[in-house]
């Protein structure tokens, strides 16, 4: 960001003063362009220090699926922070934690019942893949330490997620030499790719400890969709072949693919469900790994070896949790899954206009998610700053232009996006 000197001097004193020395995510920090300093939040709109707003059409990485700053979640954080910020959960625990864990075991199908805290995502799949590999353990079968993942699919970047993420559709290749090798294969969608699991499995299944997948949408891996029968078919396998399932609803967890929990559509539950994002409504860092009470069951012991030894500091944080208690209070009294219907109907109609494009391989929608698949797209930061010229906030990612609103999102609001997305992709096409 060397080459933006100039425009810093513009920025407020804070941008100015600290920009330097800030390393940002996901970038060559050598050549990111400058990044938009933010004054404030509300509703879907990002506030630019120097007043401009841009619509949010990707609500903060997923997460602020009630927009931002909800009057609710804000008052219950505040309230909490008058109370009780954080307490540790060795040997303590708290209303808010307690209240969460209960209310998100009655919200998730089947048998899951037993939910652990971490910050963020990545870490919940680091838990959910330590504990299918030590139920093994504890449970005397010895070997079965391996996971089948799948292709486009992506897990977070810490060193587990990342092995069990897809190696050649994410950015961590420069660590497939250090890091633990798993079975990346075909998702189950067709008679081929389900034999092949299916052999793969019988072959191998003393080895494999889970099998770990995204249920209905890849989210960063490119936001590919599959149907519930795929899950149908993973359910069955898992069950034949004695090994557990996980499924990640990091991203597809709290509505956003139009039901509250994307394997509700499957009607099928995993052993292990990782939930993070919109858990707080995009307040605050916040992820739980819930299991079944078969897992549950084999790290209850007189042997101190058979706990689950992970702790992360702020495992439980009142402040979040009481924002994740804020967040499904909504999900209660509002009509979130009606507003994403409509969310969805919306997209199908107006990015239709894109798929007579010669440029777009493809349109797609689901729940609230909207996606314009190109052949290719050759400057990334060029087309996202183009859009902020247009007053929306919208990152493409690999070769798909893409929306995940907020669900509180007015109309207009939303046809400022589809028409952003409609208008560029044409200008691309020239």
């Amino acid at each position: 960001m060397g080459h933006e000197t100039s425009k810093n001097s513009l920025m407020p004193g804070w941008y100015s003063d600290g920009v330097a020395h800030i390393w940002l995510p996901y970038a060559q920090m050598k050549t990111v362009p400058t990044p938009l300093p933010v004054a404030a939040t509300r509703g879907s709109r990002i506030v630019l220090a120097d007043g401009r707003e841009l619509i949010d059409g990707i609500a903060s990485w997923w997460t602020a699926c009630h927009g931002y700053n909800h009057p609710h979640i804000r008052r219950a954080v505040e309230t909490q922070l008058a109370t009780m910020p954080h307490v540790m959960l060795g040997g303590l625990v708290h209303e808010q934690a307690l209240r969460l864990a209960g209310r998100l075991a009655g919200l998730l199908p089947g048998d899951l019942r037993r939910v652990f805290f971490s910050e963020s995502g990545s870490v919940a799949v680091e838990v959910a893949m330590k504990m299918a590999v030590q139920y093994w353990i504890n449970s005397g079968v010895v070997g079965k330490s391996q996971f089948v993942a799948f292709k486009a699919g992506y897990h977070g970047d810490t060193t587990g997620a990342m092995a069990v993420s897809d190696p050649e559709a994410n950015m961590h290749t420069v660590f497939a030499d250090v890091l633990q090798k798993y079975r990346v294969v075909d998702l189950p969608e067709d008679a081929a790719t389900t034999s092949a699991l299916e052999e793969l499995l019988a072959k191998q299944s003393e080895a494999i400890a889970g099998i770990i997948v995204e249920p209905l949408v890849q989210g960063a891996g490119g936001m590919k969709f599959h149907d519930a029968s795929v899950l149908r078919r993973l359910r069955a396998l898992a069950c034949k072949y004695d090994t557990l399932l996980i499924f990640d609803e990091i991203f597809t967890g709290f509505g956003r693919t139009g039901s509250l929990f994307a394997c509700s559509q499957a009607e099928v539950a995993p052993d292990i469900i990782t939930l993070s994002k919109a858990l707080t409504g995009g307040t605050l860092p916040l992820a739980a790994t819930v299991a079944t009470r078969q897992i549950f069951d084999a790290f209850w012991s007189d042997d101190p070896k058979k706990a689950l030894m992970h702790g992360p500091t702020y495992t439980g944080n009142a402040l979040a949790c009481a924002a994740a208690n804020a967040s499904l209070d909504l999900f209660e009294k509002e009509p979130r899954l009606r507003q994403v219907g409509d969310i969805s109907a919306a997209m199908e109609r107006d990015l239709a206009a894109c798929r007579d494009i010669p440029i777009v391989k493809g349109v797609r929608v689901r729940g609230a998610i909207g996606v314009v698949e190109l052949n290719q797209i050759d400057d990334l930061d060029s087309l996202r700053a183009h859009f902020i010229e247009q007053g929306v906030f919208i990152r493409p990612i690999g070769n798909i232009v893409y929306l995940t609103p907020a669900f509180t999102i007015s109309s207009d609001e939303l046809k400022t996006l589809t028409d952003a997305v409609v208008k560029t992709v044409r200008q691309l096409n020239r």
